[in-house]
């Protein structure tokens, strides 16, 4: 087998930096496309990784940045977009059409690995625009048969850096009472470091081509019982007030109108009505065949929550 060499697409995000943090230790050569390359030069100082600026949706640009590669890695994903039927414009373009150019990127280069971050809940027939537009991303990482796709489906991904427990936590430090919508919706949130082992080792076994993967931690939680437990780590557990549907929607829709990244959508209500977890009736493999010992989320979440924790000691933990 040649020597392995890898195009991250989405490397600058929270589970990219963990997962080139991984691939530098493993001396495997890394290009990473970035808009802005000077905002993440922290990843140039990784043995190995090279960080370049690219428009990942120009065709001639992702044939250039494939060119000699082994394998691809596509992580890139967003949690809101404009509505449509059966999804707006940016989840179209996000999660579906760049899946199939970085595909047909990959067949025109002769890479014949391509591992594709989805998501548990992907279903062309989903509730949600996310989980519609997931599912037809897989479809498109799949579109080249001679290009052979890796698929990773997982829950909620929690760690230092996350957009998970930390939100909650933040959100307990500036209010007395947190009114939560869809306080039943259940998780099975899986630590970021673990779904960067999966990748590794899907990248180096030629076994895992051609595969699904559902990725949940070792237990299951509901949206309460994670609020809570992220305030209690954080020092600052607030009582929670659950909302009914027709109050939970119209929060979701004044969170919407917010300038800034919204908090919560109600497409995000809408993933919510399905669980979150890990489904034993899809014959989809886990991360037990992959070897992993999964970690639980109270082993980490103290350390990373923790009001004062020094930034070095956060970065150790997070492997930079």
């Amino acid at each position: 087998m040649r020597d392995l060499s890898v195009v991250v697409f989405g490397g600058t995000g929270f589970i990219g930096n963990h997962l080139l943090a991984l691939l530098a230790e493993a001396s495997i050569p890394v290009l990473v496309a970035a808009r802005h390359p000077e905002r993440v030069r922290h990843l140039s100082m990784l043995p190995g990784v090279d960080v370049v600026e690219a428009d990942i949706h120009d065709d001639a640009t992702l044939r250039r940045l494939l060119a000699g590669q082994t394998s691809a890695i596509n992580l890139v994903g967003i949690l809101h977009g404009s509505r449509g039927r059966p999804y707006g414009p940016e989840f179209r373009r996000l999660h579906v059409d760049l899946p199939r150019r970085i595909a047909e990127a990959c067949a025109v280069n002769g890479v014949e690995h391509y591992l594709h971050m989805s998501a548990l809940g992907a279903n062309i027939d989903g509730p949600s625009m996310y989980a519609r537009s997931k599912a037809d991303g897989e479809l498109a990482a799949r579109s080249r048969p001679e290009v052979a796709a890796t698929i990773f489906r997982p829950s909620v991904v929690f760690g230092p850096g996350d957009h998970f427990l930390t939100v909650f936590a933040r959100l307990q430090r500036r209010f007395p009472v947190i009114p939560l919508a869809c306080a039943h919706a259940v998780f099975q949130p899986i630590y970021v470091c673990d779904v960067a082992l999966a990748f590794l080792h899907a990248l180096r076994d030629p076994a895992t081509r051609q595969q699904v993967y559902q990725l949940g931690g070792p237990n299951v939680y509901t949206l309460a019982e994670l609020v809570r437990l992220a305030g209690r780590h954080a020092g600052c557990e607030r009582p929670i007030v659950e909302l009914p549907e027709r109050l939970a929607r119209l929060q979701a829709r004044l969170f919407e109108r917010l300038p800034g990244e919204p908090v919560l959508t109600r497409d995000n209500l809408d993933s919510m009505r399905v669980d979150n977890v890990i489904d034993p009736a899809v014959q989809d493999l886990t991360a037990a065949a992959l070897g992993i010992k999964l970690t639980p989320l109270e082993t980490v979440a103290p350390h990373y929550l923790a009001p004062g924790e020094p930034l070095d000691r956060l970065r150790a933990r997070a492997g930079r």
